[in-house]
């Protein structure tokens, strides 16, 4: 595996970044650092439409559903760069990394006809509603139920529910819902993966508010919520299946872009430890040089796993590392702030690295939890039972 980039890689780097440049200091400037779900919603989606019209949202799509179908390592450039000029944060992310490919592994021909060019062209934003109140880490334990009925027009599937932790819900037009479609099921056996309308009836979308003062995620409550029959993917009782699918599509090659968002965010610790004096500290000091050579073993790890096969032991402990070091950089971070911290603007580097501390408290929690990956680490990477008989 190759650890660096070859020159036809570095070429499309630079076509990228030289586009993303001109955007950013021109016509879209004005959503250059944008971070959170509060700031310039409006904005950043004329930015991901413009994305989509310039053929950036779909580089790593089959050329069948208007893609590039660019390489692994492109695909990497491209996020790498998109992070690096200080980009916005995706608000369309569902939709183009997991609810697409999901539509194109598992949907039917008039799934791909109806939804993937609208997705590309962010005029159909996705919500994914799979965890539930009492089903998250545990997510085979959903209880959302959906029920087929005959309707004048045609059958409907009707939904009743609730989902939560669902990212962005309150800008989306459509869900991919994991519900139970077969009475008295339990587990992964019984649930089917349905595409339903969010703006119908039936369907109350309530923001979270986090200690940021944003929302990014959102309780849903489905309560004779319709979708027509043939919104399934897959067949009734293959829920499970395409859930999983799904997830494998959530950790793919933009992990290299979430690291390249931690170089800029490392560079804003650096940045000020240096203008208040803080790097003179010696333990200070020590925890900055931790923090930048875990960051280069963790772009390193990266790239050994998008040169691999299958799920590799690197893989397996990949979220537990991130999560922990970025929970550390923020805890340094309000360190070399001081009581500067606790007052600082929005805006100001001060500001945007508390949000930082903030947000970096959910690490550990959301796309599975700190504890469960120790679990799936323990049993699928060490071989460990799942539970030890008691001692005789």
């Amino acid at each position: 595996m190759r650890l660096d980039f070859t020159p036809e890689q570095e070429a499309f780097r630079a076509e990228v970044s030289a586009w993303l440049e001109e955007q950013l200091s021109g016509p879209y400037a004005h959503v250059r650092w944008l971070e959170g779900t509060g700031e310039g919603i409006p904005e950043r989606f004329e930015w991901e439409r413009h994305l989509g019209r310039s053929g950036w949202n779909t580089l790593a799509w089959p050329r069948a559903f208007g893609g590039r179908e660019i390489g692994l390592m492109e695909q990497v450039v491209f996020h790498e760069e998109y992070a690096r000029t200080g980009a916005p944060g995706r608000l369309s992310h569902v939709g183009l990394e997991l609810v697409a490919p999901t539509i194109m592994a598992f949907g039917s021909d008039a799934h791909k006809q109806r939804f993937l060019a609208p997705t590309a062209n962010v005029e159909i934003v996705w919500a994914q509603l799979f965890s539930e109140p009492n089903a998250g880490s545990d997510l085979a334990n959903v209880q959302t139920r959906a029920r087929l009925e005959e309707r004048p027009g045609g059958a409907v599937w009707v939904l009743e529910g609730q989902k939560i932790w669902s990212s962005f819900a309150q800008y989306s037009q459509w869900g991919m819902a994991l519900v139970r479609t077969e009475p008295g099921s339990v587990g992964a056996k019984g649930l089917s993966m349905l595409l339903v309308p969010l703006d119908g009836k039936g369907v109350d979308i309530r923001p979270i508010r986090q200690m940021t003062g944003g929302s990014s995620f959102n309780e849903v409550f489905l309560d004779g919520a319709e979708t027509a029959a043939e919104n399934m993917l897959g067949a009734p009782g293959e829920g499970w299946k395409v859930a999983m699918g799904t997830l494998t599509f959530e950790r793919g090659v933009s992990t290299l872009g979430q690291q390249m968002g931690f170089r800029n965010e490392l560079d804003r610790v650096l940045r000020v430890a240096k203008a208040n004096g803080a790097a003179r500290d010696p333990a200070i000091a020590e925890r900055l040089a931790r923090a930048e050579a875990e960051l280069r073993t963790m772009r390193y790890t990266a790239l050994r796993m998008l040169g691999g096969s299958g799920l590799s032991l690197a893989g397996l402990t990949y979220k537990l590392y991130y999560t922990s070091w970025h929970q550390r950089l923020g805890e340094l971070a309000m360190d070399v702030l001081g009581p500067a911290g606790d007052l600082a603007r929005p805006g100001t580097d001060a500001g945007r690295l508390q949000k930082m501390y903030l947000e970096s408290r959910s690490d550990s929690i959301w796309a599975g939890t700190s504890q469960i990956q120790r679990n799936i680490i323990a049993e699928r990477g060490l071989g460990l039972p799942r539970e030890a008989k008691a001692a005789r």
